[in-house]
């Protein structure tokens, strides 16, 4: 299992959109996330500075794998018609990402 934590903006304008997609979250989602070895995804929202923290865990065995079937599905391709618009990602990203990945330094069970 590979813990996993990821950041991005929200635009300002996008938030209560935002919390409302996410308050319902489509099953066909759902399913995808879970069939791409996703478990325990949380996302968590910082205001003022319109941050959100992401976090899952990967139990798969090829990631990239997962997360080209994930951004192939054209459900998945739709759903995220409507979340991107309400992102806004750092600058600081690198190349390919959308989230900007982060490292982690301390894990306590």
């Amino acid at each position: 299992m590979q813990r996993m934590g990821m950041v991005i903006g929200l635009q300002p304008g996008k938030i209560e959109e935002y919390k409302r997609l996410h308050a319902a979250v489509w099953p066909e989602i759902i399913d995808l996330i879970s069939r791409c070895n996703v478990k325990n995804y949380s996302i968590f929202l910082k205001e003022p500075e319109n941050m959100l923290f992401g976090y899952w865990e990967y139990h798969g065995t090829d990631f990239e794998a997962d997360m080209a079937k994930m951004a192939a599905d054209p459900k998945n391709q739709e759903w995220w018609s409507f979340c991107i618009p309400c992102q806004k990602p750092f600058e600081t990203r690198q190349e390919g990402e959308w989230w900007a990945m982060m490292e982690q330094v301390f894990h306590m069970d």
